[in-house]
């Protein structure tokens, strides 16, 4: 079995499993069942590519939604920005 190089961190605490479960809705969405049992060396890139692409594109979609209903502060708090060394 593979073994993973992630090591990404989510931002907020105790969000890892919130990030799973958006991840297997996409994937779901994408018509990949069982992502979460699925080896991920077995798809094409693309196919991975999706899935985090289409999150991303979701989560840019919540973010200007709530710019537009005025939750400037909800998203400006939401992550600290980082800077380069």
């Amino acid at each position: 079995m593979p073994s993973s190089n992630n090591n990404n961190e989510p931002v907020k605490r105790g969000a890892e499993s919130a990030l799973n479960r958006f991840k297997m809705e996409v994937a779901n969405e994408l018509g990949l069942a069982n992502y979460e049992q699925v080896d991920k060396g077995s798809l094409s890139s693309r196919q991975n590519g999706y899935v985090g692409g289409n999150m991303t594109k979701k989560m840019v979609a919540y973010a200007e939604q709530a710019l537009q209903q005025g939750l400037d502060a909800n998203i400006g708090n939401s992550a600290r920005t980082e800077r380069p060394n």
